[in-house]
């Protein structure tokens, strides 16, 4: 059955237009959709029985997805979700929140979604890429992941700052999905997210980095890099090209020329395999004059058995990049304890917890 959350709002007016109904009633569709974050068609109220009626023998639905579980961090600031959609697969999302008292009027709510059920991509590192693939997901999937933290921030006068596409998933895998997501929820006469506030995160799929240039949206760009050179990352990454590293830096480079907007490359810290002082010496080397910004992320738990290096290690490999010339942060930790960090989503462990009692 067709979504409302599918429609672009130029798709709605066509819609509405082909009812018969007048313009203005777009527009009050399309602000109950995305203001008032309905569960279903009858929830409408600002448009007439009539209308809604008409939608329904249409076969059009909304709010596809089920909570099925949620985890909350024992700080309350990071909250994880199960969430099951009408074909019964689950995927894990997560809202991420940072101390209000850093921000006079409200927290920063970050987004995490999934744009996949599990991931081609393999990472040896990464739960969700140790799950394998099984779909992709419809935009209206993703866009649902957002307004259903949505619904729960607007019980607290909150409301989504932020979104990253980091969840289950390689994004630019299932590209026309999360493009066709992002412009819903960035467009001003829907969610109106500001497209600056929105970050794809992806392993190094060069064709969709090369549409996204193309692409006039000014969404954020990270590139999980995990490795200096092509043998480690082949280890870590088996779905790497020979020349990945050397492609990947070649490829932010042209990204930039064109957009204009620098990439952050991700690495993920782990443990006696990628956080040695030669390691990062040799990634200093290789991003030194080109502007790049490195987000380290410590690894977290995983079934795959890797670890974290200690915090020692992490700020010493920081230094090292920094001394080298290369712009360098740490990771702000979220949601470690319950599994909603980097490479811990993954459905069949969430499963297994007692959730909390849910905050909506």
């Amino acid at each position: 059955m067709p979504s409302l959350y599918r429609l672009l709002p130029e798709e709605i007016d066509d819609l509405v237009a082909n009812l018969g109904q007048p313009r203005y009633r777009a527009d009050q569709l399309l602000h109950s959709l995305y203001h008032n974050f309905p569960r279903k068609i009858s929830d409408l109220k600002q448009i007439p029985t009539a209308m809604r009626d008409a939608l329904t023998s249409l076969g059009y639905t909304i709010g596809q997805e089920d909570e099925i579980s949620q985890i909350v961090s024992e700080d309350g600031h990071t909250t994880k979700l199960l969430l099951k959609f009408d074909d019964k697969t689950m995927i894990e999302t997560v809202l991420m929140q940072y101390d209000p008292r850093q921000d006079k009027t409200h927290p920063r709510s970050t987004v995490c979604v999934s744009t996949q059920v599990g991931c081609p991509m393999g990472c040896v590192f990464c739960a969700t890429g140790q799950m394998g693939f099984e779909k992709n997901l419809k935009a209206e999937e993703i866009v649902c992941q957002v307004l259903h933290f949505s619904r729960i921030l607007q019980k607290r006068k909150e409301h989504v700052t932020n979104l990253v596409f980091m969840g289950m998933g390689e994004p630019l895998a299932n590209y026309d999905e999360t493009i066709r997501a992002i412009k819903i929820l960035t467009h001003e006469r829907a969610f109106g997210l500001g497209q600056r506030n929105i970050t794809i995160s992806t392993v190094g799929v060069i064709s969709g980095i090369d549409r996204l240039a193309d692409e006039n949206i000014q969404v954020k760009l990270a590139i999980s890099l995990h490795a200096p050179n092509n043998q480690l990352r082949k280890h870590l990454v088996p779905t790497a090209g020979p020349h990945s590293v050397e492609d990947l830096i070649s490829e932010a480079k042209r990204y930039f020329k064109k957009t204009g907007r620098r990439v952050t490359f991700e690495y993920a810290l782990i443990d006696g395999i990628n956080d040695s002082n030669q390691v990062a010496s040799e990634l200093a080397s290789l991003l030194k004059g080109n502007g790049a910004h490195v987000n380290l992320i410590p690894m977290n738990p995983t079934a795959g058995g890797y670890s974290r290096p200690a915090r020692k290690r992490v700020l010493a490999f920081q230094q090292i990049l920094r001394d080298g010339g290369v712009n360098c942060t740490v990771r702000v930790e979220k949601g470690v304890e319950i599994a909603a960090a980097c490479g811990q989503l993954r459905t069949d462990t969430i499963q297994k917890i007692k959730p909390t009692k849910p905050l909506n």
